[in-house]
C-alpha cells in the first residue's frame, strides 16, 4: 500500500511506502488528512494521506516534463485503448520500436490485446487503426492516482 504525499500547499509530491509515512509522523514532519479506518500502527492512524507541515520547493518540477513511464501512460489514457477506447493492459508504440520508435510520451499509447495484435509491427494507418487520443506530455499532477 502505498501513501500519497501532499506538500503543506496541497499539491501532491509523490507516494512512499507505509514504513517512511510512519517515520515522516514519527519526525512530525507530516500529518494525516486521510487514514485507513479502524487500522493502526503503534498510535498512529494507518494513512493513506499525509501532507507536509512545513511547504518544499519543487523546483525540481518546474521546467521539467515528467520522465516517461508504463504506469504514467496508464494514468495518462484512463486505463483505455488508444484505439478502441476499450479497457487497455499493454503499451503500443505507434511509430513500432522496430522502425525507430522509442519509449517516450509522444510514441506510447495504451492498447488492448485485440488491438496490439492487430496493429503488430506496423504504424497504425498500415494496420487500419485510427488513434483516438493524441499522444502527448502529461502534467505531473495526472501521474498522481488520487
Amino acid at each position: 500500500m502505498n501513501v500519497l504525499v501532499l506538500n503543506a500547499s496541497y499539491e501532491p509530491l509523490q507516494r512512499v511506502d507505509v514504513r517512511h509515512a510512519i517515520k515522516m509522523l514519527v519526525r512530525g514532519v507530516a500529518v494525516v488528512e486521510e487514514a485507513v479506518e479502524g487500522r493502526t500502527i503503534g498510535h498512529f492512524p494507518v494513512p493513506r494521506v499525509l501532507r507536509l507541515v512545513r511547504y518544499v520547493a519543487m523546483r525540481w518540477r518546474h521546467g521539467r516534463r515528467p520522465p516517461w513511464s508504463r504506469r504514467g501512460v496508464h494514468l495518462r489514457d484512463g486505463g483505455l485503448c488508444g484505439y478502441c477506447g476499450k479497457p487497455g493492459h499493454t503499451i503500443d508504440h505507434v511509430q513500432p520500436q522496430s522502425r525507430g520508435g522509442a519509449d517516450s510520451w509522444l510514441n506510447t499509447v495504451l492498447a488492448c490485446g485485440r488491438c496490439n495484435n492487430r496493429k503488430g509491427d506496423r504504424t497504425p494507418a498500415e494496420a487500419g487503426l485510427r488513434l483516438r487520443i493524441e499522444p502527448r506530455v502529461p502534467r505531473w499532477e495526472e501521474l498522481f492516482d488520487l
